[in-house]
């Protein structure tokens, strides 16, 4: 049980679209991500995905809507729905809550 610097960790990413894993919940992997541009279409068929956006602001793509997501907003993406995520201007940090094995399967462009 220790407390996590949200911060710290994110300053230690220096890369766009990397990643850390900085918990685990329940059979969830709690990540930081480093996001800039655009990534490719994806979904998880197993289960849902939370996005909290602490810094910046990106677009979620959806077939039939987009929404704007900001910071301190949150959104969640239901299992079996594709989403494309998109960042027009700067860097997005954004804390995601996701099950173990997408970490491993997800991929971005």
């Amino acid at each position: 049980m220790e407390k996590v610097n949200i911060a710290q960790h994110f300053s230690m990413l220096q890369e766009t679209w990397s990643s850390t894993v900085v918990g685990e919940l329940n059979d969830a992997a709690i990540k930081l991500e480093k996001l800039q541009g655009e990534m490719a279409w994806q979904q998880n068929d197993q289960k849902d995905e939370l996005f909290f956006i602490v810094h910046g602001r990106l677009l979620m793509m959806y077939h039939e809507r987009n929404i704007w997501v900001e910071a301190g907003e949150f959104i969640v993406v239901p299992k079996d729905v594709a989403y494309k995520l998109f960042i027009p201007n700067g860097v997005c940090h954004v804390l995601t809550i996701e099950p173990q094995e997408a970490v491993a399967l997800k991929i971005c462009s």
